[in-house]
């Protein structure tokens, strides 16, 4: 299986507001675009979804930015993937029983038993959990450049959201 950009993407930029927003403290997506790499205005359309979704909140004007919609303890990966319209499915049938001239394919089984495992492994992990994992192991010099952002002081300007 391999996640679209627009999952990734989604999960960085949620794994970012669970390190560095609190209740005082917003994260504009001009912040995280410019520390992820990761186009403005493909954030504000993944944000729509994730704000639709309830899972994260956002403030505008001065001081405006995003935080979290509930505590990073609750938001799963693959609610977050959900949010985004992110599909898990390993059949290539878009989970369609019918995918072979309206029989259901040989491996098909197969395939729906793997989405279904790998939508719960996501499910079981939520941002805390990779807060926390991440905190827990020190990175290699490969993830140094990945993930050198969660130890950015975050200087963060006023800006509308």
């Amino acid at each position: 299986m391999k996640l679209s950009t627009k999952g990734r993407y989604a999960v960085t930029a949620m794994l970012d507001l669970a390190i560095n927003a609190d209740e005082s403290r917003r994260v504009t997506l001009a912040d995280i675009s410019e520390l992820q790499g990761i186009s403005l205005s493909y954030l504000e359309q993944l944000f729509a979804h994730l704000r639709r979704a309830k899972l994260v909140q956002g403030t505008r004007g001065p001081g405006g930015g995003y935080r979290l919609g509930r505590d990073a303890g609750t938001i799963s990966v693959a609610e977050i993937l959900t949010a985004v319209d992110e599909k898990v499915d390993m059949t290539g049938c878009e989970g369609n029983a019918t995918c072979n001239n309206g029989n259901p394919c040989l491996t098909h089984e197969l395939w729906n038993t793997l989405s279904r495992d790998i939508y719960t492994f996501l499910d079981g992990i939520t941002l805390g959990d990779l807060v926390e994992r991440r905190h827990e192991a020190p990175a290699s010099a490969d993830e140094d450049s990945q993930i050198a952002w969660t130890n950015a002081s975050h200087s963060r300007n006023p800006a509308t959201v």
